[in-house]
C-alpha cells in the first residue's frame, strides 16, 4: 500500500531514530575566545606560529582526518615541532599538541611544515602543484583546547553538536616571494578565520572566463584543462536552471586542480568542494592522452561536485553520520547532469556500480561508516536511496531526482541545514511505502541482514531483478 500524507507524521516518528542524539559538551564553560596563527612560507617550508588565548594541557587539530590508503595520520610526517617540551600526538579521532612533562602548552608554538599532496578520508587536502606552488585548507591551521588527553580520546568523531568553547581560529597567511591567492584574488597578506576555502601560496595562472574562475597547474595535460574550464560553468547553469541559485558564496565559482604527474599503470582523479570552489587532484599515465572514458569520468566528477553547491552547501546535513543525503545525492545529480548533456552517457553503468557498492557495504550501519574507514557507503547506498527517492517521484509526478530535492533545497534556505528526518517525511510525501522507510533505516542505523534484498526492495520502480545473489540493472 502506497503511504498518503496522513502516514507522514508516523514516518517522523520512525525518522527522529535515524539522526540520533546531539552530542554534550566536554569542556567547562569559558567565554569564547580567539586562538591565532601565523603561516609564513619561506622556500619549499612552511613556519606556521600559534599564539594561544590561555594556558592549556592540549590543543586539538579539529581537521584530523586519516591518510586514505593506510589510514595512518599525516601531519607527523609533515609537521615538526620546533618549540622545546612540545609533541604533536593523537588519540582517537584527532591530532594535538601536548607537553612531555603535562605541564600546560606555551601560549607560543612554532612548528615547521613541510607540505605534501595526500588522499585523505573525508577532508580536504594539500595541493601540490608541479611548479611549486602549494595550496592549503584553511580549516587545517585550526585548533582547540582540552583538558586533559583522555578527553580527546573521549571527542565523538563528528563535532557537530560539541561546543568546543574557543573562537575560530584566526589565521594570517604569508608568503616570502610574494602575494598569496585566496577565492581567485593575489593579496599581500590574508587573514582567515570563519572561511572554509584555500590559500595559495606560490606561481599560479588565474584564467577568468564567464561564470567561473580558473586555477590550473600549468603541467595538467591541455586536453583535461580545457575540459574542466568548458564543462565547469555549463554545468553550473544546468543545475541552476533545475534549482534555482546556490549559495551567495557560490555565485562566483573557482576551480583549482592540481597534477601529481604521469605515474605509470595510475589514473587517478578525486575532488572536493568548499563554499564557491572545487578542487581536484589528477594523477597517472591514464590522463595524459584524451579517451572517452577518462574524459567521462572527469565531467562525472565536475557535475557531482557542482552539486555540492546546491546540496551540500546551499543545504548541508546536520550531523556527519547523514553525510549520505549529501554524497549519494550528488552522485545521482551527477548521473542526471551527465544524461542531459550527453542523451548516449551510460547512466545504467554507474548506477550499477552505486548499488554494487551498496550491497556490499550495507550489511553494516551505513550512519557508522566513516568510523569504519568505509567512506564509500555513504555515496553508494546514499545514490540507492536517491534512486528509491526518483522512483518515487517519478511515479507521482514524472519528475526525477532534482524534482525531489529541490523542494527540500528551498524549504531549508533559510537555516540552510537538511535534516534525515526532513528527507524522510518527504520521501513518504513522495509516495515510498512504509517497507521501504523501514528498511532504508534498518540500513542506515543497524544494517541489514540481506543487504541484497533490501536494496532490491527499495529500487520498487527501476526495472531490477536479483540474479545469483546480484541486484542487477536492466
Amino acid at each position: 500500500m502506497r503511504i498518503g500524507i496522513p502516514m507522514v507524521a508516523g514516518l517522523a516518528l520512525m525518522a527522529a531514530a535515524v539522526s540520533g542524539c546531539a552530542s554534550g559538551s566536554v569542556l567547562a564553560q569559558q567565554a569564547p575566545m580567539t586562538p591565532r596563527a601565523e603561516v609564513e612560507r619561506q622556500g619549499e617550508t612552511l613556519l606556521v606560529r600559534y599564539e594561544m588565548d590561555r594556558d592549556a594541557a592540549v590543543w586539538v587539530f579539529t581537521d584530523s582526518a586519516l591518510i586514505s590508503e593506510v589510514r595512518q595520520p599525516w601531519r607527523p610526517t609533515q609537521w615538526t615541532v620546533m618549540t622545546p617540551n612540545v609533541v604533536l600526538d593523537r588519540t582517537g579521532h584527532y591530532d594535538f599538541l601536548r607537553t612531555e612533562d603535562g605541564s600546560p602548552v606555551p601560549r607560543t608554538v612554532e612548528i615547521r611544515v613541510r607540505p605534501q599532496s595526500v588522499n585523505l578520508e573525508a577532508e580536504y587536502p594539500t595541493l601540490s602543484f608541479t611548479n611549486g606552488a602549494v595550496a592549503l585548507p584553511t580549516g587545517q591551521m585550526s585548533v582547540f583546547p582540552m583538558g586533559s588527553v583522555a578527553e580527546v580520546a573521549a571527542l565523538p568523531s563528528d563535532l557537530n553538536g560539541v561546543d568546543t568553547h574557543v573562537g575560530p581560529t584566526q589565521v594570517s597567511w604569508r608568503d616570502q616571494a610574494g602575494p598569496v591567492l585566496f577565492a581567485g584574488e593575489r593579496r599581500p597578506y590574508l587573514i582567515t578565520q570563519h572561511e572554509r576555502s584555500y590559500v595559495l601560496m606560490g606561481d599560479a595562472d588565474v584564467t577568468r572566463s564567464e561564470g567561473l574562475t580558473a586555477v590550473i597547474d600549468p603541467a595538467l595535460p591541455d586536453w583535461m584543462a580545457a575540459t574542466l574550464s568548458e564543462a565547469a560553468p555549463v554545468t553550473g547553469q544546468w543545475y541552476r536552471q533545475r534549482l534555482g541559485p546556490a549559495s551567495a558564496g557560490a555565485q562566483k565559482p573557482v576551480l583549482m586542480a592540481a597534477w601529481r604527474g604521469a605515474t605509470e599503470r595510475m589514473t587517478s582523479m578525486g575532488g572536493s568542494v568548499l563554499p564557491g570552489l572545487i578542487v581536484m587532484n589528477f594523477e597517472g599515465q591514464g590522463i595524459t592522452q584524451p579517451t572517452d572514458r577518462v574524459r567521462e569520468r572527469a565531467l562525472w566528477f565536475i557535475a557531482h561536485e557542482a552539486a555540492h553547491f546546491w546540496l551540500g552547501q546551499t543545504v548541508r546535513y546536520e550531523y556527519a553520520r547523514d553525510s549520505w543525503i549529501t554524497e549519494g545525492g550528488a552522485d545521482l545529480m551527477a548521473v542526471r547532469a551527465l544524461k542531459a548533456r550527453d542523451p548516449s552517457y551510460d547512466d545504467k553503468a554507474e548506477l550499477q556500480t552505486e548499488i554494487d557498492d551498496c550491497v556490499k557495504y550495507a550489511g553494516k550501519p551505513v550512519a557508522e561508516a566513516g568510523a569504519r574507514g568505509e567512506h564509500r557507503a555513504y555515496y553508494a547506498c546514499g545514490a540507492v536511496f536517491a534512486m528509491s527517492a526518483e522512483a518515487a517521484q517519478k511515479s507521482k509526478t514524472g519528475g526525477d531526482f532534482l524534482d525531489f530535492i529541490g523542494p527540500l533545497i528551498d524549504a531549508n534556505r533559510d537555516d540552510g541545514v537538511l535534516t534525515s528526518s526532513e528527507w524522510l517525511i518527504h520521501y513518504a510525501a513522495a509516495g515510498a511505502r512504509m517497507e521501504q522507510a523501514r528498511l532504508m533505516l534498518e540500513m542506515i542505523n543497524s544494517g541489514a541482514p540481506d543487504p541484497a534484498t533490501s536494496v532490491l526492495t527499495l529500487l520498487e520502480g527501476w526495472d531490477v531483478t536479483l540474479q545469483d545473489g546480484r541486484v542487477v540493472l536492466r
